[in-house]
């Protein structure tokens, strides 16, 4: 009998795979992310539960999948720490400051458990953003360095790691070849926080 994490993984690289999903940048088939993103979860919690909502992380975002599907096949606290890793819909046209400043609420709102996969999530994100997209780093790195600051449940080696990836993508960011000034980070931070 498979267990639960198993089961997770087959659900996911399914869901993922039947959306034609790949990962950006890469191409890669998007199941790489998530069995990432768990590695780093394993490295801090062996709780089967939390290491199936990690395969399950973007199933429900970026698949067909709904929190139904999800607590019928892995029970409730799956489901839950899933929908709490599920960015909250918006209506349609709103601006992305807007509906990133929803998703930290959201994130910052989170269990411990589910801010841990958040961490691990944001780590495997950021870890390649400069080499691959250095114009829209400036914009993410921001974003994550914001969200970064609200979670305050999840393991702290995660978030130490994800920090130091964050702070040191935009200090590369202001120095050559990129020079994007200090003050263009401080009126991007501005416009997120008004």
């Amino acid at each position: 009998m498979q267990t639960l994490e198993e089961r997770a993984r087959r659900f996911a690289s399914k869901a993922h795979a039947a959306s034609e999903q790949r990962r950006k940048y890469t191409y890669e088939p998007y199941i790489v992310h998530p069995a990432a993103v768990v590695e780093l979860v394993r490295s801090v919690c062996d709780n089967e539960e939390v290491l199936a909502a990690a395969w399950l992380h973007d199933t429900v975002e970026d698949t067909d999948t709904t929190i139904l599907d999800i607590e019928e096949r892995f029970g409730p606290r799956v489901a839950a720490l899933v929908l709490m890793l599920t960015n909250p819909e918006q209506p349609p046209g709103t601006n992305r400051a807007h509906r990133k400043r929803a998703h930290f609420l959201h994130t910052a709102q989170a269990s411990a458990d589910a801010q841990t996969i958040k961490l691990a999530d944001i780590i495997d994100n950021t870890r390649e953003i400069l080499r691959y997209d250095a114009h829209f780093a400036r914009v993410y790195l921001i974003e994550k360095r914001l969200q970064l600051a609200e979670m305050k449940r999840g393991n702290e080696a995660l978030k130490a790691r994800a920090e130091n990836i964050v702070e040191e993508g935009i200090s590369q960011l202001m120095m050559p070849p990129y020079n994007v000034p200090a003050a263009w980070f401080t009126q991007l931070m501005a416009r997120y926080q008004a």
